[in-house]
């Protein structure tokens, strides 16, 4: 027997084994002299890679949600950012404007997530029952709220200004700033495969099968004795919790979290990310996502050649998605990896 032929064939192990040595990894290039040397050229992959991991949790949470119990959340970006807003209040030290108590970051994290599964509870118990659009515009509303509470209330936020002075736990004990790079792209993509590998496990126990079932028809599910209340609840705020986590991370990552940073944009992305994947494939949103940053990358180097400025470029590139987005609903539905009879969308 080869050594391929012992590997473990379930995805969920794979991800979770793949993880594992990720952040093993991480942590050998942060805690030790082990150094990394890149070539500039390198920079900017490694920088959106980090982003993409991060994002990678705000996905898959929100797969958890949409593609899993049909719950339609175009307000996924406010628990990103209550995630990062917690951390970096509870953690930062000697910050220009807003709130810095200087507690120690792990515990900071933790209480981001915690904080944010709270919210998503709040949200969830006020609008879970409504259906479709209406889910829809309230969550989007939710998030232009916290929005405008993070910009005006600066003494607390940090206003614009945000709040600096947020702890870097990594570039804190990496020898230079190569290593910090790789480091930082090795643990957080670590902690987001192990997150693949806890979401894949739920969603293929018979919990995830309840979830489909909801999504398919809740009045079926209803009436074989589920309570399809609590399971959309318990849903929404597990991918509330997922995003707070993201949230936390972005937070030490940057070392600062600002209003900017938490904009429409981030769940617009998202979605596009996970309907050009393939809902309810957590592999498949991931790669939708990957397509995604990939495109957005591969323009930073199309403006150099481009004749045009870079506003004009920017509203290029977005007609450029949109149109991928339309080709994509129009002829892969469920997306280019989804499952077309699950989803129960023509082709």
């Amino acid at each position: 027997m080869s050594v391929l032929d012992r590997l473990p064939s379930d995805h969920a192990t794979q991800a979770f084994l793949a993880g594992a040595i990720c952040l093993a990894l991480g942590v050998l290039f942060a805690v030790t002299p082990l150094r990394a040397q890149l070539p500039n050229a390198l920079y900017v992959f490694i920088e959106v890679g980090t982003l993409f991991v991060i994002y990678g949790l705000l996905v898959l949470g929100l797969d958890l949600q949409y593609g899993h119990t049909g719950l339609v959340n175009f307000g996924h970006v406010v628990f990103f950012a209550v995630g990062a807003y917690t951390t970096a209040m509870l953690s930062a030290q000697e910050t220009f404007a807003g709130i810095g108590l200087g507690y120690p970051w792990p515990l900071a994290l933790v209480a981001g997530v915690i904080v944010t599964a709270i919210v998503g509870a709040g949200v969830g118990v006020t609008s879970i029952r409504l259906r479709g659009d209406f889910l829809a515009i309230v969550t989007l509303a939710t998030a232009e709220i916290f929005h405008s509470l993070f910009v005006n209330f600066e003494d607390i936020f940090g206003g614009n200004v945000g709040i600096l002075g947020v702890p870097q736990p990594i570039a804190e004990v990496a020898t230079n700033g190569d290593t910090r790079m790789v480091a930082t792209l090795l643990v957080l993509g670590g902690i987001t495969l192990v997150t693949l590998a806890g979401i894949t496990r739920l969603t293929e126990a018979p919990y995830g099968r309840v979830l489909r079932a909801i999504r398919a028809d809740e009045l079926v599910t209803r009436s074989v004795g589920k309570s399809t209340l609590t399971y959309k609840m318990q849903s929404f705020v597990y991918g509330a919790a997922l995003a707070g986590l993201a949230g936390g991370l972005f937070a030490l990552y940057n070392g600062a979290v600002a209003p900017g940073f938490f904009t429409i944009q981030v769940t617009v992305t998202i979605w596009i990310g996970m309907l050009l994947g393939g809902a309810a494939n957590h592999r498949a949103v991931l790669a939708g996502l990957a397509i995604i940053m990939g495109l957005r990358l591969a323009s930073r180097f199309a403006l150099d050649a481009t004749p045009v400025g870079a506003d004009v470029f920017a509203s290029l590139r977005l007609i450029v998605v949109g149109l991928i987005l339309v080709a994509v609903i129009r002829y892969r539905p469920a997306g280019i990896w989804g499952n077309e009879q699950e989803l129960g969308v023509d082709s």
